[in-house]
């Protein structure tokens, strides 16, 4: 039941797939680690140059021989007045002060990078260094985008939080779908649909997106052990991608202050959030979420406020004050823990071997 037709062509020996965190958490040793204990690592890439991630993949090479994917945001459509900004600055000014930065320089617009173009050079780089996965978040890429990573030879995945988003994903011809459950940590897959309507739990999602679309559907969503890798597979999962259960892993990139955050935090804890990067995201529960929840629905929309909140998070890490860190967790961080990958996967594996024989 481990192995399917979805494992055998990506040379995967279990259906776990390492989620794609962007910021740096998805280290070159961890996507590595992963993929050289039977599952599949993935880059988190929304965030990284082209020559970052290009020097990303040819580290991870020397570290495997297996394959591994990376994940790039979509870019959407974006509009902003000066207004806007000065508002979502003027709002954050206490939390600066709080952190002893600089006071804003009146409200003039940032310089915003040109995020079509970077997403386009993105690609060529996959290409150039032959990447065996590409997964997608945030939309569907262009035909033109699609057809020419499928002339390549690369697997395409996209996500998804509905049954109409993986139906739209199918047709546009994606290999495979993540389907993104309610329960996810960090940033929401949604985008056909309001957010709110795309807050459906994970078992309620899987077995309606596997009835509507031909294509593997990958699980994720609070899943962190055998049990919930044995629910995927049971409800038509042919994998489950799994991030906070991989964030506390010693060779993930997170601050050791973010690691001890999730480790210590209850399931009531996390929340959706858009204060920090102006689209909704789930993560445990802090004093710059509480200050900027009165301020939530007048903020820039993503990547504006991702921006604007960058100098403060930065400043946060470098002080170790969780308070204003982006702290993404999905709704299971009571059965994380501070292991390797290889122990996860194998504590993983031996669970679920466990219930097959039950």
């Amino acid at each position: 039941m481990l192995t399917n037709e979805f494992t055998k062509l990506l040379n995967m020996e279990y259906p776990i797939i390492q989620a794609p965190m962007a910021g740096g958490i998805t280290t070159s040793r961890l996507v590595a680690a992963v993929s050289n204990s039977g599952g599949l690592g993935m880059v988190g890439a929304g965030y990284m140059s082209p020559e970052q991630l290009r020097i990303q993949i040819r580290e991870i090479r020397k570290l495997t021989s297996g394959l591994f994917g990376i994940n790039l945001f979509v870019p959407n459509d974006f509009s902003v007045t000066e207004e806007e900004v000065r508002l979502a600055q003027k709002a954050m000014q206490p939390v600066r002060e709080q952190l002893g930065l600089q006071e804003n320089a009146d409200a003039e617009i940032p310089v915003f990078p040109d995020v079509y173009q970077s997403f386009v050079e993105q690609v060529k780089v996959v290409i150039e260094e032959q990447v065996s996965v590409c997964s997608f978040t945030f939309g569907i890429p262009s035909e033109e985008v699609i057809g020419e990573l499928k002339r390549s030879g690369i697997m395409l995945i996209g996500t998804a939080t509905t049954v109409r988003e993986a139906i739209e994903l199918g047709k546009a011809g994606m290999d495979a779908i993540v389907v993104q459950g309610s329960e996810a940590g960090g940033h929401r897959g949604s985008f056909l649909q309001e957010d709110q309507e795309s807050l459906v739990g994970l078992m309620s999602l899987i077995p309606q997106v596997v009835d509507n679309v031909n294509i593997p559907v990958i699980a994720a969503g609070g899943i962190m052990d055998g049990r919930g890798l044995m629910a995927s597979l049971c409800l038509g999962a042919k994998a489950v991608q799994m991030g906070t259960a991989f964030l506390t892993c010693v060779e993930s990139g997170a601050h050791n202050v973010y690691k001890k955050a999730i480790l210590a935090a209850k399931e009531d804890e996390t929340v959706l959030t858009r204060s920090f990067s102006g689209k909704w995201a789930r993560g445990i529960k802090n004093k710059f979420i509480n200050e900027m929840q009165i301020h939530e629905s007048s903020l820039p929309d993503f990547p504006v406020q991702n921006i604007l909140t960058q100098s403060m998070r930065k400043a946060a890490s470098s002080q170790n004050n969780p308070d204003f860190m982006s702290l993404w967790s999905g709704q299971s961080p009571r059965l994380t823990k501070d292991q390797t990958a290889e122990a996860l996967i194998h504590s993983i594996i031996a669970e679920a071997e466990k219930l097959i024989s039950h």
